[in-house]
């Protein structure tokens, strides 16, 4: 391997995320660095996640700064993938110009096809699934990905436009919750898997595999609900969809921010976008009648490394 060290960022629409491995000769690789920033890209102005305000953009470069900046100290190279909000923005030209211009990293802008492909790599190293008929699903801030996968081959892999942070805008604008803009928010999730041929409702798989942002959290959640205390390591921990309902139910009697805030076990900078991403993780349960999921801790920064070692192993 021409590096001993690799970085890579998420750069998604609710957070921005890095992660440093160390690379041997081989080239299996260790993750010994992460940090993690709050964004919320494209969350201010616009209809959807049309635009990416000045405001948003200093924040971003800042946090990129600070990655770059510990990148820096491995003396490891950077690749940058962006995703749902940077890829829908208006401005996102200037936005990936000035980013290149103030910290020396180039941004590849991806397809959600393409994002669930990276998702997929970075799963099925956290999570064994040879032999075995999948469905993975990672929820994110503006898109979910939904991977269909048998003996670790994709056969579908698809994004969809219902995300956290983005429903939240639509449907939750100001945080609060209520019976009618639940409804309304489910029926927009069903109407936007549903419609896509390429997934398959009645399809049936051996394993439900999930990762990312609200997964996380809810399978976080669930655990501190039974035990009382917080669990560091969650990958390979598993949630029922009856585990999945408890959850919800408590979650949706908080009608508004401040009182979610409040919630024991719950991801404090999640309390606004939590109840849309728990709609889509319940919606997505219903529509392909999962009883219960595994989480991979590994998901789209770690299929950045494994694609980036596989591109430089080609080259040799």
């Amino acid at each position: 391997m021409p590096y001993k060290y690799l970085a890579a960022i998420d750069m998604g629409t609710n957070s921005f995320r890095l992660i440093v491995a160390r690379i041997d000769e081989e080239g299996n690789f260790k993750i010994i660095n992460k940090e993690k920033e709050i964004i919320r890209l494209a969350s201010h102005e616009g209809k959807g996640l049309s635009l990416i305000t000045d405001a948003e953009i200093n924040t971003a470069i800042k946090a990129l700064k600070k990655f770059r900046a510990l990148a820096d100290f491995y003396h490891a190279p950077v690749r940058a993938v962006a995703t749902s909000a940077t890829r829908e923005a208006k401005n996102r030209h200037e936005f990936i110009t000035q980013i290149k211009e103030e910290t020396g990293i180039d941004v590849e802008v991806i397809e959600g096809h393409h994002e669930a492909r990276l998702i997929f790599q970075g799963v099925q190293s956290a999570i064994p699934l040879n032999d075995k008929k999948a469905i993975c699903i990672d929820i994110g801030g503006g898109s979910t990905e939904f991977i269909f996968a048998e003996n670790c081959k994709v056969n579908v892999s698809e994004s969809i436009k219902v995300g956290a942070l983005r429903l939240t805008k639509k449907f939750f604008p100001d945080f609060v919750i209520n019976e009618y803009s639940l409804r309304k928010c489910g029926e927009y999730i069903e109407e936007h898997i549903t419609r896509n041929k390429n997934l398959k409702v009645n399809e049936k798989f051996d394993i439900a595999v999930g990762s990312s942002g609200t997964i996380l959290s809810t399978v976080g959640f669930v655990y501190y609900l039974k035990h009382n205390k917080r669990k560091r390591a969650i990958n390979g921990l598993t949630f029922t969809k009856e585990d999945l309902m408890e959850v919800s139910d408590y979650v949706f009697t908080k009608h508004t921010y401040e009182k979610r805030l409040k919630i024991k076990g719950l991801e404090k900078k999640r309390a606004d976008i939590y109840p849309a991403g728990i709609m889509i993780l319940l919606k997505a349960f219903e529509i392909f009648k999962i009883d219960s999921m595994i989480v991979s801790e590994y998901a789209l920064r770690t299929g950045i490394i494994i694609d980036t070692i596989h591109k430089m192993k080609l080259k040799k």
